[in-house]
């Protein structure tokens, strides 16, 4: 009877694209596109916005396009309906609603989770899900199927709940959490956007309103579902005993998390050593911590790490880092003269601060000359330590070599001993 149905339904929608009044809504459908295609055009400007939910990379892969298509052709719609029988717009509306449900969904994705594979999974069952919801539709098939599964019903408790209801309480959850989503990663920018100050801060304020948000859209997805949610308070006792055994160290990490954006114990920037792992704070997430080598090198650092074993933090209350290194000049050399010169070298280096302003000092009487330590300060250690101390090594240098300093090496003296030769032994008589 559904395969009937379903050609009957084929059968008329084919005749009505085939008569002369389809070319009609043709024309109005496509200057409804055009008119949506201008109004996005001169919302976005001649500049194309890269990562924009709302406009995509061009002026058709974003969000508001669909939306602007799908209100035009329904107001296209309404103004038809009467005069014409409708056809094409019996097509174009479903496939409207679909090509809006996945933009929606891949473009809130992706600007959440801009590096996960599992979203890029769920972006393509979105997509297959959409395009067969339309078939259906278009088919006349979707009404008949859903009359079908509320027919299957079970009862939990004193509440029945269908297949139906479970279908359409997951289509409201992805669309909630999908709008969570969307809402909270615009929050975010809007945070995060030109701060240079309270950057961990803003950063557990985004955090915590983005978890705020998807907790809202879950119950609210539960509840248009039908699942009573009184009956949660059960669920909420079985995973605190969860969390109390096998994932305390997971709500340890979270819990971590909040309490360093919170105390700004360590922040986004700061110079760290953890664990013998020493570089540059990139990211401070609610779990885990990103610290950046200065020779490239990542290390994902637990936030329970951070709270219970000692951190080295070379920039919690000055970001300026001293640097040392080591010379030696022959004895006999004026001091006195030669260290004011050489600290006015180094402070000829672009990153060494003024103040504190170099210093150099008489360190150890070496076995082959005076050892001279010269300390400076830099106040970005994040740019790297090894090719500023180079810098000041070859200004020391050429400071050396215009006041003609030697600089000693180690000289070996070799002491050779005469060995008399052995006395000639006498010739055999001829």
């Amino acid at each position: 009877m559904l395969k009937a149905l379903s050609a009957d339904e084929l059968g008329r929608l084919l005749e009505s694209l085939l008569k002369p009044t389809a070319l009609v809504e043709l024309a109005v459908l496509l200057a409804c596109l055009a008119l949506a295609w201008a109004a996005v055009r001169m919302l976005r400007g001649p500049d194309p916005r890269r990562g924009s939910i709302w406009f995509g990379r061009g002026v058709v892969d974003g969000v508001l396009f669909p939306i602007f298509a799908l209100l035009l052709a329904l107001a296209g719609r309404w103004v038809l309906l009467g005069l014409v029988p409708l056809a094409v717009f019996r097509l174009v509306v479903p496939v409207l609603i679909s090509l809006l449900a996945i933009r929606l969904t891949v473009r809130v994705l992706r600007a959440a989770f801009p590096d996960s594979e599992f979203m890029r999974v769920v972006e393509r069952s979105v997509s297959w899900i959409a395009w067969i919801a339309v078939v259906l539709w278009i088919t006349g098939l979707l009404p008949l199927i859903l009359d079908g599964l509320d027919d299957i019903h079970w009862k939990i408790g004193s509440t029945r709940i269908s297949a139906r209801n479970v279908l359409e309480g997951t289509i409201t959850a992805v669309v909630v959490l999908v709008l969570a989503l969307w809402v909270s990663a615009a929050l975010e920018a809007q945070l995060l956007k030109g701060a240079t100050e309270n950057l961990s801060i803003r950063k557990m304020a985004a955090n915590a309103l983005r978890a705020l948000l998807l907790f809202v859209g879950l119950m609210f997805a539960l509840s248009a579902a039908g699942i009573d949610l009184t009956a949660l308070g059960v669920l909420g006792g079985a995973v605190g005993v969860g969390i109390g055994f096998g994932l305390q160290k997971l709500a340890a990490n979270y819990i971590s998390g909040f309490v360093i954006l919170a105390e700004r114990s360590v922040r986004i920037g700061d110079m760290v050593k953890v664990d013998n792992f020493e570089g540059r704070i990139t990211d401070i997430n609610t779990r885990y911590t990103v610290i950046r080598a200065l020779n490239g090198r990542e290390s994902i650092v637990p936030n329970e790490m951070l709270i219970t074993q000692r951190v080295e933090n070379s920039s919690l209350a000055d970001p300026k880092v001293a640097i040392n290194t080591v010379l030696q000049v022959a004895y006999g050399t004026d001091l006195e003269a030669l260290m004011p010169q050489l600290a006015l070298a180094a402070a000829s280096v672009a990153r060494v601060v003024a103040e504190p302003g170099p210093a150099v000092q008489l360190s150890a009487f070496g076995a082959d000359g005076l050892e001279l330590t010269v300390s400076f300060w830099i106040a970005d250690p994040y740019n790297g330590q090894g090719n500023v101390r180079s810098e000041v090594n070859l200004a020391l240098l050429r400071t050396l070599n215009q006041r003609g300093v030697e600089i000693p090496f180690p000289q070996r003296v070799l002491h050779g001993l005469a060995v008399s030769a052995p006395p000639a032994s006498p010739l055999p008589p001829g």
